[in-house]
């Protein structure tokens, strides 16, 4: 096994409750998260690329909002299969 040691790092606490969360969304706690970081500094020689969860633009948020829309709108007009939908757009 690796020689470890311990550090100990300053930081916001809300910051802390933030990451904490984050990393344990994609599968880590913040010890781990922390040495990913610095593992990959190492490899690259600087700051490393970022781990992130994908987040829509604007473009897509507004799209999703959208079609919630349309799919709870009880003016909207409601297709039960593409055909019928198709069949509608020749018309």
């Amino acid at each position: 096994m690796a020689d470890t040691t311990n550090f100990s790092v300053r930081m916001d606490s809300e910051i802390k409750k933030r990451c904490e969360s984050l990393y344990s969304e994609l599968g880590m706690n913040l010890t781990t998260a922390i040495n990913v970081f610095l593992r990959q500094s190492l490899r690259v020689g600087g700051f490393p690329f970022d781990v992130k969860l994908e987040q829509p633009n604007r473009e897509t948020i507004t799209a999703m909002l959208e079609a919630e829309h349309i799919a709870h709108d009880p003016n909207v007009k409601h297709y039960s299969d593409v055909e019928e939908a198709l069949r509608e757009l020749k018309r």
